[in-house]
């Protein structure tokens, strides 16, 4: 984690994009999914962060 600026996770392939035959709820979740993946990371975690990777 050091040297870290921000959270650079790969977004999964087809992202936002409903799979053929797929149900209402399993969209949603999906969405929901990639709406708590695509929130900032707090700037108190970040520090937390930084504060824990100095002590090693």
């Amino acid at each position: 984690m050091a040297g870290r600026t921000q959270d650079k996770r790969a977004a999964p392939p087809g992202k936002g994009k409903a799979a053929p035959g797929e149900s209402d709820w399993t969209k949603g979740l999906k969405k929901l999914y990639d709406s708590v993946v695509d929130e900032p990371l707090p700037d108190s975690f970040r520090d937390l962060l930084s504060k824990l990777d100095s002590e090693d």
